[in-house]
């Protein structure tokens, strides 16, 4: 039993150890203790009497509607409460959500496959999928590496802005509707999508393709009968991650007046209708948990074929 211990103890000794994580981990912990003594923000202020106050008259007065409130409250009339608020509101904004939501993502999903066939380097070099070796440089070489690296730019300004700023730009030229909600997401998912299929392009074996390049294929031909087929699988799974993303970031966007549920839980709140906000967001998340529902599926039965 020693010599066992021994040499667990000698295995923890010798594991690898990294400086950089023990040194970012002092610094988070030194940072956040800044920041917690420097800071105007009181633990005894989230527990004073006035919020604590304010807390119960929530639960026991605000959350629930008007006609259910006290001796009034029965499980069945709260369920009929419920139905009512989905006729009136709910079902339509759900709609309208996931509209949005699957609109700019198949607006994502198509301009990020032509982003990134021309940010893949190896598909925009002069010979695709060719040893350097074979290729040589000729004039067109340079002209189409500077089209991968500006469509690569590209790619990151337009993940690089939030769609929320998109959003307040796109409503502010194109009036309040749903297309700005739309085009704010799909640029967004645009680009990261559209680097994530010129990194899946870079990443593909290059034996089956370089083959086809060497057959006499044309870089059209490598594209659609290689590349494609091969990537489609990959760029499907970023896909479907994405749009569950999209279904929640539609939700939040209507607070900015764009008809999702986001617009109907603004609209509540103003109207002090408190039960009516937390029925729309439950809404919210029952839709994005059937979204990311749909999206495992989905992903695993890729993977099964990737």
């Amino acid at each position: 039993m020693s010599d066992r211990l021994a040499q667990v103890e000698a295995l923890r000794k010798s594991r690898p150890r990294s400086r950089l994580i023990r040194w970012s981990a002092m610094l988070a912990v030194v940072c956040s203790v800044l920041v917690w003594l420097t800071s105007d923000i009181s633990l005894a202020d989230m527990f004073s009497t006035k919020r604590l106050g304010h807390l119960d008259r929530f639960i026991t007065n605000d959350m629930l509607p008007a006609k259910l409130r006290g001796d009034a409250f029965t499980w069945g009339g709260l369920g009929d409460w419920c139905g009512e608020q989905f006729q009136l509101n709910g079902a339509r904004a759900m709609l309208a959500t996931l509209c949005i939501s699957v609109l700019a993502i198949v607006l994502a999903a198509v301009a990020g496959a032509m982003l990134g066939a021309f940010g893949a380097r190896n598909l925009m070099s002069a010979h695709p999928f060719l040893p350097h070796a074979t290729v040589g440089h000729g004039d067109c070489s340079h002209w189409l590496d500077r089209v991968a690296q500006f469509t690569r730019l590209i790619c990151i300004l337009l993940r690089a802005v939030p769609e929320y700023i998109w959003a307040y730009l796109l409503l502010a030229m194109l009036g309040t509707s749903a297309w700005p909600a739309v085009l704010a997401l799909a640029i967004h998912n645009a680009g990261i999508l559209g680097r994530l299929a010129g990194e899946t392009i870079e990443n593909l074996p290059s034996q089956p393709l370089r083959a086809l390049s060497m057959a006499g294929g044309t870089r059209r031909d490598v594209a659609v009968v290689g590349v494609f087929p091969m990537a489609l699988g990959r760029y499907l799974l970023y896909f479907f991650y994405r749009f569950e993303t999209c279904v929640r970031e539609a939700t939040v966007l209507g607070m900015l007046g764009v008809v999702s549920l986001g617009y109907y839980v603004i609209e509540a709140r103003a109207h002090g209708q408190y039960s009516t906000m937390l029925f729309l967001i439950f809404l919210g998340g029952l839709l994005v948990m059937l979204a990311d529902i749909v999206s495992d599926v989905a992903r695993r039965w890729l993977q099964k074929g990737i």
